[in-house]
């Protein structure tokens, strides 16, 4: 019988793909998940404080960390399996070149003000950085292939080495060092602001590692599991072995805590802003083991997500206006036109008894995620019908 979506419908793609799929789909549902809990919570603290804490809220954070680190690796994976469609690598790096320069621009517009809802204030996120690191890529791929790989390699394991280096300490180059690796706050006119959450390094290195596993998915079966199953394994080893001693590989050191289970939390808490080396073993490790299990079994119940994986684009450009809407039809009743620019980039700002419980988040998320997928549906089915070159950019 006939599935009447589109994803199971026209899904007639190997087992590699569709387990790739399924991936991205599975991080954008976890990505949803953080963008509804930032928007209709307001705990006050960082979710990631064990000091205020509770294990739901920090492993709903946690989870989410999946996010970046997969698209980013995925979209490197992507960018090699395209090549090997493409007649020429000149073609490719021109195509990277134009993404990339057109994922900053949403960033910078339609994702900026999706979030604040208030003009001037510009959101330099997930899309600015993978842009930026498309553009590098767009020139990287004309080096041999193992060059890519260490290049990639020796971004995400050294830069570490330079988390003493502030940015207020370079002079006149602060703006540079930030975009490279430090996060920041820039108002270079009065009422303009933009907000640098992700610097660029070591996201170009997942990106170039990226793009040189994508060769693994053109091993046989039985060759790329192994690799996959392999590789997860050597990276959680590695996150054992490098956080475990404390020394390098993440600037926020974990701690012996009042109990054993708040010992293993300080464990997991790695930075993220910028990741560090051994938040990206963690979940690198997980986004391969996972890629693994897709491939090596199919889980029918999930098989929903290959429709978001297959509309990345669509569903991130559309999720942020949706839930921010929600969040405001909600809040209008009780706060009046003060909610129409609910400042989630300030949580100081929020009423004090503004926010949901972490359950009333879950069902908001999965209210949410159900008028999210007909529209994605929708925009599959359009897509696989019309071969418009505009839509090779969303």
């Amino acid at each position: 019988m006939e599935d009447s979506t589109y994803s199971i419908k026209t899904t007639s793609r190997t087992k590699r793909l569709v387990s790739i799929d399924l991936l991205r789909g599975l991080v954008m549902l976890l990505m949803a998940l953080d963008h509804v809990r930032g928007f209709f919570s307001n705990p006050g603290f960082n979710p990631l404080d064990l000091e205020q804490s509770n294990p739901p809220l920090f492993f709903t954070r946690w989870l989410t960390h999946l996010c970046a680190p997969s698209f980013i690796l995925l979209a490197g994976i992507a960018a090699y399996l395209a090549c090997q469609r493409r007649t020429n690598k000149k073609e490719l790096s021109r195509f990277l070149l134009i993404r990339g320069v057109w994922l900053i621009f949403l960033d910078l517009t339609v994702i900026s003000l999706a979030w604040t809802f208030l003009p001037g204030i510009f959101i330099m996120g997930v899309l600015w950085v993978i842009g930026w690191s498309m553009i590098i890529l767009s020139a990287l791929i004309q080096l041999p292939i193992k060059k890519i790989a260490i290049i990639g390699m020796m971004l995400v394991i050294g830069h570490n080495l330079f988390d003493g280096v502030q940015a207020e300490n370079t002079g006149i180059w602060h703006w540079f060092w930030s975009f490279l690796h430090e996060p920041n706050l820039f108002m270079p006119f009065p009422g303009i602001r933009f907000l640098l959450s992700y610097p660029l390094i070591p996201w170009v290195g997942v990106m170039a590692v990226g793009y040189a596993l994508g060769q693994v998915f053109s091993f046989e079966n039985n060759q790329r599991l192994s690799w996959l199953r392999n590789l997860s394994f050597g990276l959680f080893v590695s996150f054992l072995v490098i956080r475990g001693s404390n020394i390098y590989g993440d600037p926020q050191p974990w701690s012996v805590q009042s109990n054993w289970f708040k010992t293993v939390l300080s464990f997991l808490n790695c930075h993220k802003y910028p990741p560090s080396l051994t938040y990206l073993l963690i979940t690198l490790s997980l986004a391969l083991l996972l890629l693994y299990l897709f491939e090596l079994k199919q889980f029918r119940f999930i098989q929903p997500l290959i429709l978001f994986g297959q509309v990345p684009l669509f569903f991130y450009l559309i999720h942020l206006w949706v839930i921010h809407f929600a969040a405001i039809v909600l809040a209008l009743p009780k706060y009046g036109l003060a909610a129409v620019t609910l400042p989630y980039i300030y949580k100081s700002a929020m009423p004090e008894n503004y926010g949901y419980s972490l359950h009333h988040v879950y069902i908001i998320w999965l209210i949410i995620v159900m008028i999210l997928y007909p529209l994605c549906n929708w925009f599959a089915h359009y897509k696989y019908q019309h071969r418009y070159w505009w839509l090779n950019f969303l």
